[in-house]
């Protein structure tokens, strides 16, 4: 089924995270394989948490699963010079939860931030994922993202 198509399923939430999801967020990416050797303390995750209120569009969500914090993402919204001002947005840190892997949470993640997305009236939502990461390009593909250009990295450290 497209993206752009389809409701949240019943059982599974998605929200804006909170200080309090914190310890579970950061347990979700160090699961996950997104956080192996530079991981936020719950302190340090906190204050960069706070620090994204300073950006009008920039937020991470959850996703509840039966009521259990399952996944997570995160959605920068951004305001255009070209394309006569038209919005954009970049989702960034999904990550599913192992044991809540296949239950349709990363789908309605991906749901709703087409929906916010959409709300914002950005033309597009653009992602990037890692080339060892084959399973997640299908995931991504089902969803109706399409592979587009190139996407290039520099380190800066």
């Amino acid at each position: 089924m497209p993206l752009h198509s389809g409701e949240l399923p019943r059982e599974i939430a998605v929200r804006e995270a909170t200080a309090e999801d914190l310890p579970a967020i950061l347990a979700i990416y160090r699961d996950a394989g997104l956080d192996i050797d530079a991981a936020f303390s719950v302190e340090e995750a906190a204050a960069h948490l706070a620090a994204f209120r300073a950006y009008p569009n920039y937020r991470v969500f959850v996703a509840l699963h039966n009521q259990e914090l399952a996944g997570t993402y995160a959605l920068l919204v951004m305001d255009n010079l070209a394309k006569r001002g038209r919005r954009s947005a970049v989702v960034e840190d999904v990550a599913v939860a192992p044991d809540h892997q296949g239950s349709g949470v990363g789908r309605a993640m991906m749901l709703h931030a087409m929906a916010q997305c959409r709300e914002a009236g950005c033309y597009k939502l653009t992602l990037s994922s890692n080339l060892r990461r084959t399973g997640a390009h299908r995931f991504y593909r089902a969803l109706g993202f399409e592979r587009h250009g190139y996407s290039y990295l520099v380190p800066i450290e």
